[in-house]
């Protein structure tokens, strides 16, 4: 007599359920216990160690005169060199920033239309990005040469004065201002244009048909479809604004000190120069480093909140 199943095999060629393996309930924190880690000790630790050197009268070679509580905070406070970096931080800030995202937006909307090399164009967009801050410096440093620079070249062939660009705080605000757009407006103009690919084409297609104007439809579909990217550009640059270092520094060939009368020295700047030029001044360094954090934190805060509601408004 025979049977359906032989010794070991299952009825009708079914095999047994495998039981899944037991996972340590710890094993989920494992895999993330790497970014904790490094984020304790590059982030959680600096940030931490400055707030307790901000207390301190210490300085770079070594010295330790003490606790010194909120002493750093209030002479910063009262520093009035210290509020001319900030406004100087405030209006790089302002004049690099907007125009940069009002011309990513329109980059974005340009490249989300159909073009012959549309990739390659759109691979040209991001090259000023990956191209080294040091080599962006020397050139526009070039650019904006008081005598030889081509920008007062072309301002002198069209009949005017040439501009001490590094003399006034309007010239090279414009400046270093163009050194910033020129470096980051592509890449935003992508971030823009991942988020334009996402809208679906028939609302587009639909407000077409209704008679909008591509003006229109750019005001009132595309603009608050993608609002959650620009709240994102927003804070990104505000953030990268507010800690101006690299552009100005270059643009001064390597000088600290942002012009002959700090006309664009930032807050960043002016930090590096209290801790390793200025007496090497730690407490009073890391008091600077605190209030910049605050000052960036409650600044992209506003904005958040201001473009939230200007974006809203184009739906109303």
């Amino acid at each position: 007599m025979t049977t359906n199943v032989e010794a070991g095999r299952p009825r009708h060629g079914r095999r047994d359920p495998v039981t899944p393996p037991r996972r340590s309930p710890i094993t989920p924190y494992l895999f993330v216990a790497p970014f904790f880690l490094l984020f304790a000790v590059f982030g959680a630790y600096p940030l931490v160690y400055t707030a307790v050197l901000s207390l301190r009268k210490n300085t770079l070679t070594g010295g330790d005169a003490g606790f010194a509580g909120l002493e750093n905070y209030s002479k910063v406070l009262q520093d009035e060199h210290f509020w001319k970096v900030i406004g100087n931080t405030f209006g790089l800030f302002i004049v690099s920033t907007v125009p940069q995202l009002i011309l990513a937006l329109m980059i974005a909307s340009w490249l989300n239309k159909k073009m012959p090399a549309r990739t390659l164009i759109r691979m040209g967009v991001l090259i000023p990005n990956i191209t080294s801050v040091a080599a962006v410096g020397i050139v526009f440093g070039l650019i904006f040469a008081d005598r030889y620079g081509l920008a007062n070249w072309l301002i002198h062939s069209i009949g005017f004065d040439p501009v001490e660009w590094r003399n006034h705080r309007w010239s090279s605000w414009t400046a270093i201002a163009f050194m910033v757009d020129w470096r980051w407006t592509g890449y935003n103009a992508l971030i823009y244009l991942a988020a334009m690919q996402a809208i679906p084409k028939e609302l587009y297609e639909s407000a077409a048909l209704d008679g909008a104007s591509a003006l229109r439809r750019f005001w009132r579909i595309t603009v608050p479809l993608i609002q959650p990217t620009i709240l994102f550009t927003v804070i990104i640059s505000t953030i990268g604004g507010m800690q101006l270092f690299t552009e100005p520094l270059l643009f001064n060939y390597g000088r600290i000190q942002g012009g002959s009368l700090n006309e664009f020295q930032t807050v960043a700047m002016y930090i590096y120069e209290t801790t390793f030029m200025n007496n090497f001044n730690v407490g009073k360094g890391a008091a600077i480093s605190w209030l910049l954090f605050l000052i960036i934190l409650i600044f992209a805060l506003v904005n958040f909140l201001l473009v939230r509601r200007s974006v809203r408004g184009t739906t109303s």
